[in-house]
């Protein structure tokens, strides 16, 4: 028998969905009924959520001065709100959680104005834009970087750390295995949920000015997006190198498991995967965040030696070729890497987060909460 329903709302990015989904099989383990609330762009990752339904209700961001589409996307978050109001009315939940993004406002809104439990996660280290406009209103505040003693709700934040999926914690348990010259070098390159562009410009220049013995060990794994599939599989048919390229890839855990190095962007589910299965990685932050929230992701991990981060002005192919080349060469550098990053990880986030749902559904204070942790 369920112990009751809790209804996660999160953004439609593999960002905000990635950490709910993690949530969501801690608390079916515990018993509970997930429900969750996001938008259309979350289909992708629908086969695999373990909810019992998923809700799709209106939402909308206020990015435009122009009157008209302020206008306009205020009335899509009222319509939003009154359908989050019914959907949360006839589920009963027992909590309320939020991850950011967009979609997640409109039931926030409705279970605070209904006086239903509610928390929200903020996987960045800056909050995010949703997250800040709800923060006053809810019970609790999760964070993966956020400081429990900083921030303008120290009173109520924990830091959890990021949770990540069954997946990353199977893809931790196998341990990092350097690649000696003359051996195979796998090399995973990505830019997130939505992919990068840039990596697919830079990337395959880089690849063709390393020497021919380097290429030669190199096995790429490379996140393009749909337009840009054409160019860069031509690039490297020329190239005549081993290389797995797609929009999207379902056994990128298992991928990442196998790598010598990952070059990405540094969003928060990237890092804190990353550092749970421990690899070396440079990272690149994507350069027009809003609140360079990745910037501050990558510093953190920096910080430990698990990560080198390069500001993507300062990146060019040749620079990538050069980094590759001494990478290669120093596999002893790179395993250091790797056990500096895992030791920054933390496997246990979904854990210590579902252990946050059940206090804030039981009426229990953070303070209480941080209490019968220490």
């Amino acid at each position: 028998m369920s112990k009751g329903i809790v209804l996660l709302a999160a953004g439609g990015t593999g960002g905000h969905v990635f950490p709910a989904e993690a949530l969501a099989y801690e608390l079916k383990a515990r018993g509970y009924s997930v429900h969750l609330v996001t938008d259309s762009r979350a289909e992708r990752y629908a086969g695999k959520f373990p909810a019992e339904q998923i809700h799709v209700v209106p939402s909308a961001t206020i990015g435009s001065k122009n009157p008209v589409a302020v206008a306009r996307s205020l009335w899509t978050l009222w319509s939003g709100m009154r359908a989050a109001k019914k959907l949360i009315q006839k589920l009963k939940p027992a909590v309320v959680v939020g991850f950011g993004g967009y979609p997640t406002v409109p039931p926030l809104l409705a279970a605070t104005r209904l006086g239903v439990p509610a928390m929200i996660h903020e996987q960045n280290a800056v909050m995010g834009r949703a997250n800040k406009a709800l923060a006053a209103r809810v019970q609790a505040i999760a964070g993966g970087f956020l400081p429990e003693n900083g921030g303008a709700y120290p009173e109520k934040t924990v830091t959890t750390g990021n949770p990540v999926r069954p997946a990353i914690i199977e893809a931790a348990k196998v341990p990092y295995a350097p690649s000696h010259p003359g051996e195979p070098f796998n090399l995973v390159v990505f830019g997130g949920s939505q992919g990068a562009q840039y990596f697919s410009k830079a990337m395959p220049t880089a690849i063709s000015l390393l020497d021919d013995n380097l290429r030669a060990r190199l096995r790429i794994t490379q996140q393009v997006r749909p337009e840009d599939m054409e160019m860069v599989g031509g690039c490297v048919a020329q190239l005549k190198m081993g290389a797995d390229i797609a929009p999207f890839f379902t056994d990128m855990a298992e991928r990442l498991a196998k790598a010598h190095l990952v070059i990405c962007r540094s969003g928060a589910s990237t890092v804190s995967e990353i550092s749970v299965i421990g690899r070396p990685a440079v990272l690149v932050p994507y350069p027009h965040a809003l609140d360079h929230d990745q910037a501050a992701n990558a510093a953190a991990l920096a910080a430990t030696g698990g990560a080198k981060v390069i500001v993507q002005a300062e990146l060019s192919s040749e620079k990538i070729a050069s980094i590759l080349t001494h990478a290669m060469n120093d596999p002893e550098k790179l395993a250091r890497m790797a056990a500096a990053a895992k030791q920054t990880g933390k496997p246990d986030a979904a854990n210590l987060l579902a252990g946050m749902v059940e206090a804030i559904a039981a009426g229990r204070t953070i303070a209480e909460f941080k209490g019968a942790q220490s």
